[in-house]
């Protein structure tokens, strides 16, 4: 039962990865190939998101690489955690002001990404992703690591 209750676990991490990462891959790719990069710069002047240019970019380039990592599971907690913060930079600055509800512009939508992204920063990518073949590497980076701190 043990064996089969892990099995589970790892599947439901990779479908919450595969359903984060999708969506967070898709709005990226919006904001990049269909609206372009100057336009979601207007966009976010217009709804008074600070530094517009620079949210622009930092928020398309965040959310194209946290979707792809995690999507793979590689480096799914770091990414996990840059797509709660993005997430959380929506609600405070988009979609806050809205209310709850998605249809009138409110935050559930951005919260819902972002909590699950908070879950997946907690449980990483499971095993059926690609960190658990990458473990080596982050061990030898480890020493590498501490002694820049």
């Amino acid at each position: 039962m043990e064996a089969r209750q892990r099995n589970l676990g790892d599947l439901s991490v990779l479908v919450a990865r595969l359903g984060v990462g999708i969506i967070l891959l898709a709005y990226g790719w919006q904001k990049l190939a269909d609206w372009g990069l100057s336009t979601t710069a207007e966009i976010m002047s217009g709804g008074g998101v600070p530094l517009p240019q620079v949210s622009a970019y930092a928020t398309t380039f965040g959310e194209l690489l946290a979707g792809s990592a995690i999507i793979l599971g590689v480096a799914v907690r770091p990414a996990a955690i840059g797509a709660a913060l993005l997430m959380t930079g929506a609600i405070v600055f988009v979609n806050g002001a809205s209310g709850l509800y998605a249809e009138q512009g409110g935050y559930a939508f951005p919260l819902a990404v972002g909590a699950a992204s908070l879950l997946l920063a907690v449980t990483g990518s499971g095993r059926f992703g690609l960190d658990p073949l990458l473990k080596p590497v982050y061990d030898r980076m480890r020493p590498v690591a501490s002694a820049v701190r």
